[in-house]
């Protein structure tokens, strides 16, 4: 069986859609038998060190080549997305014939690509919506337009029309699918992302991530992962500054990203000596700076629920680790703390709700220890091999209709 995936971010990209991407690929190969192509872009930072073709790990990784602009400002990540868009559509007529073709949604685009590929192949489309647009435009600062919003709803729901198969992150995520791009409820299946409950394991507080950063006595607040704008991080700098008087409870960042910087100025303009700020860690090193942690944290803007699901969710519940969410009561992450008694659910935005749990884990840490456990145990229904086993099942479902 031969699967072909189309999406820009791929290995040795580290956002969390190609660290995803790449593990799902991957595992398809080693531990169910497909052949897999993934038509990936060049990551800005490799583009002159990456050949256009290329095995790894058994996976064919056909790389089409678009600009590398500053994706920074709008105009460099648009003509990023569409000179991608054009490689990739190219590529896909050249491709080995599949079995079945896989979009996912970085750029939105990209589908329509993937769709012309599987027509040509006479195999079914599956549409995996790691996002839904144009919800997730409207995050951009830097530029709005009614004409684009209108043309990504135009795709979307055109894609959701046509693919034999959907693949949605969630249960809201498919009601917004349904509700809002006309999906066929028949036709969307929902798949949870995951954590590598194998790597990802409760570990010591006091370790060796721990004590190069002089955490180990301190009660420390992680957000690890990507510092986006989907995210509202502003919420962690007030609480920060609401708790300057407690010199034992310390916020650490951990991760890149686009609003790193604007936080990063704000905490030294606050003069918040409690804002710890350190850079992306490698995957060997995830472990130990998750079991840094007395709690983590997950933050969602309010009206996104159902649009992104935070993937760090899932390593934090495989971390062991008890975890407050500020994101809108009807989203997956907040139906798996209460589902599963693993933290708090605070509304986006609330500072003095953040501050107040905070300090009610700090003063009770055997509360605490008893979420974590929760949390590892709910972690478990989200591990990697379960779920990749849900996609390889959806993929052989809709090869065997052709």
């Amino acid at each position: 069986m031969n699967v072909c995936f189309f999406n820009r971010s791929y290995w040795p990209d580290v956002s969390a859609t190609g660290q995803l991407l790449t593990e799902l690929a991957e595992d398809l190969v080693r531990l169910h038998g497909w052949d897999v192509t993934v038509v990936a872009g060049y990551p800005l930072r490799f583009v002159d060190s990456l050949p256009s073709s290329a095995w790894r790990h058994g996976v064919h990784i056909v790389r089409a080549a678009g600009s590398t602009l500053d994706p920074r400002r709008f105009v460099g990540r648009a003509t990023n997305y569409v000179s991608y868009f054009t490689s990739a559509a190219v590529k896909g007529f050249a491709i080995r014939r599949p079995d079945v073709v896989v979009a996912l949604t970085d750029p939105p685009i990209i589908g329509l690509a993937a769709l012309a590929a599987a027509a040509k192949a006479r195999a079914p489309f599956v549409f995996l919506c790691e996002d839904i647009f144009p919800e997730v435009a409207a995050l951009l600062e830097d530029f709005r337009s009614d004409t684009v919003d209108a043309a990504l709803t135009q795709v979307n729901r055109f894609l959701v029309r046509k693919a034999t198969r959907i693949v949605a992150l969630g249960d809201t995520m498919k009601r917004r699918l349904v509700d809002g791009k006309g999906a066929d409820p028949a036709k969307v299946t929902v798949i949870h992302n995951w954590a590598d409950c194998g790597s990802v394991v409760p570990g010591p507080r006091d370790n060796p991530f721990a004590r190069q950063h002089g955490l180990v006595d301190r009660f420390v607040v992680l957000h690890a992962g990507n510092i986006g704008l989907s995210q509202n991080l502003e919420i962690v700098l007030h609480a920060a500054e609401q708790l300057r008087d407690r010199p034992d409870v310390v916020f650490v960042f951990v991760g890149d990203g686009a609003k790193k910087k604007e936080l990063q100025d704000i905490a030294e303009r606050r003069d918040l000596r409690n804002v710890v700020f350190l850079p992306f860690q490698p995957r060997e090193m995830m472990d130990q700076s998750y079991a840094t942690a007395d709690v983590s944290l997950v933050s969602l803007k309010r009206g996104l629920a159902g649009v992104i699901v935070p993937s760090k969710v899932y390593n934090v519940l495989a971390s062991g680790r008890p975890c407050i969410a500020a994101v809108e009561q009807d989203c997956e992450v907040a139906d798996i703390i209460h589902r599963h008694d693993c933290g708090f659910v605070i509304g986006p935005g609330d500072a003095s709700a953040l501050r107040a749990r905070i300090l009610e884990l700090a003063a009770d840490r055997d509360r605490g220890l008893a979420m974590g456990m929760r949390a590892r145990c709910a972690a478990l229904q989200f591990d990697r091999p379960r779920q990749v086993e849900a996609y390889d099942a959806v993929l052989r479902e809709v090869a065997s209709r052709c």
